[in-house]
């Protein structure tokens, strides 16, 4: 009867451990996702800023032909 009980319990344990692995290996990837997208969001956000500096000078100011 207590044998059933370890026993029991270490097959629970090692579940556990495994889903702790699972979890660990999921926020793991997510890091690196986010990581790589906050790289990607930096350099649009650098062309976008580019742009914008490099038509100001192209854009007449002027009224539209409807006025």
């Amino acid at each position: 009867m207590e044998e059933d009980r370890i026993t029991q319990l270490e097959i629970k344990l090692a579940y556990m451990e495994d889903f702790m692995n699972q979890i660990q290996e999921v926020a793991v990837q997510q890091t690196k996702d986010i990581e790589k997208l906050k790289a990607e969001n930096k350099m649009m956000a650098e062309k976008i800023r580019d742009l914008i500096e490099n038509t100001e000078g192209d854009i007449p100011n002027r009224k539209p032909p409807h006025y």
